[in-house]
């Protein structure tokens, strides 16, 4: 498991990192060709930051 982020710096970092690597999956999705399992995943990321922001969010508040 990795450590926790707790500054705000870090928590923005990895904010970041993740939204660079959201944008580097949606640059590689052919429309053409793309299928459910591509769009699940997206989505799958999508939640997954949506997650990390609202805890970043409590922690902030705190």
């Amino acid at each position: 498991m990795g450590n926790a982020i707790n500054d705000k710096s870090s928590q923005m970092e990895y904010i970041q990192n993740k939204m660079d690597m959201l944008l580097k999956v949606l640059d590689t999705v052919d429309p053409e060709t793309a299928g459910v399992e591509e769009i699940d995943r997206i989505i799958a990321m999508l939640d997954e930051l949506e997650e990390k922001c609202k805890q970043f969010r409590h922690n902030w508040g705190e």
